[in-house]
């Protein structure tokens, strides 16, 4: 079975934690292992460069997919028998960080805005590989039975993360510093 565990920027202020999960996918012997990473403090600089610079969002998206790329290369700096990805879905390392640079040119499933970071693009490629699961990691907690829709709200994921849950279909967790939870996915009526 495939998993897709999408590691959030922010846990660089965690770094005990951040190299325990890295050191936990290095060493998966069940199945196989794709980190996502978030931007972290390069997406940070992004969207403080837009601001000043004033480019538009399909820019500010493509400089957030090499915030991500820089750091699955801070990720590997810390893990290093994790393999370096561009395209998980075409080698079969058992244990890799993904690296979406390939992404730049545009995607037509994927919208250039900020309503789709890295929690997202996890499900995309969750989607795409048929992963048997999506893990967020997160920095905050998440409750069982908060929705996407109602993640959304609350600012804990991005707001193209519904539609992109619902296209995925998968069971999607989110494992905040306390609690691991299992979102109970419902297609609204």
């Amino acid at each position: 079975m495939t998993t897709i565990l999408k590691i959030g920027g922010s846990l660089e202020a965690d770094p005990a934690r951040l190299r325990a999960l890295l050191a936990e996918v290095a060493e998966c012997v069940h199945g196989r292992c794709i980190v996502v990473p978030g931007g972290g403090a390069f997406a940070d600089a992004v969207r403080a460069d837009q601001i000043r610079d004033g480019f538009d969002d399909a820019e500010a998206h493509r400089r957030a997919l090499d915030a991500m790329g820089r750091m699955a290369v801070f990720f590997r700096s810390l893990e290093p028998r994790l393999v370096r990805s561009v395209a998980p879905w075409a080698d079969d390392a058992a244990a890799c960080v993904w690296d979406p640079v390939s992404l730049r040119a545009g995607h037509p499933d994927i919208p250039e805005s900020w309503d789709v970071t890295s929690d997202s693009l996890a499900l995309w490629l969750a989607a795409r590989l048929r992963a048997g699961r999506c893990v967020l990691v997160k920095s905050a907690d998440a409750a069982a039975d908060e929705s996407p829709a109602l993640l959304a709200q609350r600012g804990l994921v991005d707001a193209a993360f519904p539609a992109f849950a619902m296209r995925y279909g998968g069971p999607i967790a989110i494992w905040g510093p306390t609690r691991r939870v299992t979102l109970q996915q419902r297609v609204a009526a």
